[in-house]
């Protein structure tokens, strides 16, 4: 059974390791097939792909478009991109637009609750400034000594209603689906179980994201809870999507889940993988 590990983030977005490290963990741990997926940004995959190769393993392009839909932000993976691609370049550098805006909005009103110079603070974690994000921040306030954890700091502060939430409008959900197929690739919802949809609204989420041509949805991720492997191998099977697994790796203090160190996908499933032609 391949080890497979399609969602992971390096210093081109909000990870600790470049993407050559991050090739040597995964091949480390036993990865078979490996994709890296940074936030609206591709500036990683060359490295990424020379490392990979190097050390003999298989490797995916991809990319993770922030996507503001029904009012929320989700994320939707591309998969078996292709970078260059005009279309997806433009869409992602929109995209990016307004991130460091929205970073001076996220400083001003941590400042207004005693968390000083945060902007320049997050700016320090972040290996590119274009991509400056609440991540950043929360390793901010844990340097100083404010919180202990990111999950602390999620349960405080730049979640709505708490202090340094400052919502952002992304790519919307047919931008985002279009941009990955006119590369050549596959889109993928990433985590579902992180978005408070209802039921009737998630179905309609699905139903659109099909409607633009989207094909797959991560079931085994570091983002979901154990019971929901099965939960969302159900939903895959229903809505008859492919199933990704990945592990949604950050760093190696702060991610749950370790590069390939996921439970294989549940049986039954189609995975997202069944039909590619890889070395």
């Amino acid at each position: 059974m391949l080890n497979v590990d399609l969602h992971c983030h390096s210093t081109v977005s909000d990870g600790v390791l470049a993407p050559a490290a991050l090739a040597a963990r995964a091949k480390a741990n036993g990865v078979d097939i490996w994709a890296l997926t940074d936030h609206d940004e591709v500036d990683g995959i060359a490295e990424a792909r020379t490392a990979a190769a190097a050390i003999g393993l298989a490797y995916v392009a991809g990319v993770e478009v922030s996507v503001t839909w029904a009012g929320s932000t989700v994320h939707i993976v591309g998969l078996q991109i292709d970078e260059t691609n005009p279309a997806l370049a433009k869409g992602l550098a929109n995209t990016r637009n307004g991130r460091l805006e929205r970073a001076h909005e996220i400083a001003a009103e941590l400042a207004a609750v005693g968390v000083p110079d945060a902007f320049e603070g997050a700016l320090k974690f972040a290996g590119n400034p274009d991509l400056l994000s609440r991540t950043h921040f929360a390793r901010y306030i844990i340097q100083l000594g404010i919180c202990s954890s990111v999950t602390e700091v999620f349960k405080k502060y730049l979640i709505e209603g708490k202090p340094g939430y400052v919502p952002h409008r992304w790519a919307t959900l047919q931008n985002a689906v279009t941009w990955i197929r006119e590369a050549g690739g596959i889109a993928v919802v990433a985590h579902p179980g992180r978005y408070k949809f209802s039921d009737l609204a998630f179905d309609e989420f699905i139903q659109e994201f099909k409607r633009q041509g989207g094909t797959a949805m991560e079931v085994t991720t570091g983002s979901h809870s154990v019971d929901q492997y099965d939960y969302y191998a159900g939903v895959a099977s229903r809505y008859g999507l492919l199933a990704s697994r990945g592990s949604d790796f950050h760093s190696p203090n702060e991610s749950r889940a370790d590069l390939g160190a996921l439970p294989p996908l549940p049986a039954g499933l189609t995975p997202v993988w069944h039909d590619w032609a890889l070395p």
